[in-house]
């Protein structure tokens, strides 16, 4: 069974919904809904796949991927060209990179990844999952 959709709290949902808007598209998401109390993201095209919601945080307490808790989102995506578009974006956006695109070795031969942070602090994975080196 796959996982139907991800809650995320945020404590600016105006500010989610602009970065968001720009990254989703990047790693094959569209907008599937969007109200003044929550915004929504699913697969393009209407492929299978786990949908995402934002929803504005009622606590105030800031995110620490530390905590119990939402650790990363990972995003698959076609290609390492791919990987390199969401960084550059990621960068124009002023996002703090945790990781530069590079090949992940200890998860398996061609996990090639990047890792950065959303404007909340949450780590966020776009990855190739296909070792694009063995086609040549």
């Amino acid at each position: 069974m796959a996982l139907g959709h991800l809650g995320v709290n945020v404590p600016d949902l105006d500010a989610a919904k602009a970065y968001y808007d720009v990254i989703m598209p990047l790693v094959g998401y569209e907008e599937f809904f969007s109200t003044a109390e929550e915004f929504s993201y699913r697969p393009v095209e209407n492929k299978p796949g786990t949908y995402l919601f934002f929803y504005r945080s009622t606590d105030g307490s800031d995110y620490s991927r530390g905590n119990t808790g939402l650790q990363h989102l990972a995003f698959i995506v076609k290609s390492r060209a791919a990987v390199h578009a969401v960084h550059d974006r990621a960068l124009l956006l002023g996002s703090p990179i945790v990781e530069s695109p590079q090949e992940f070795a200890q998860y398996h031969p061609g996990y090639f990844a990047v890792f950065w942070k959303d404007p909340f602090g949450i780590v966020l994975e776009a990855v190739c999952h296909r070792d694009e080196t063995a086609d040549k």
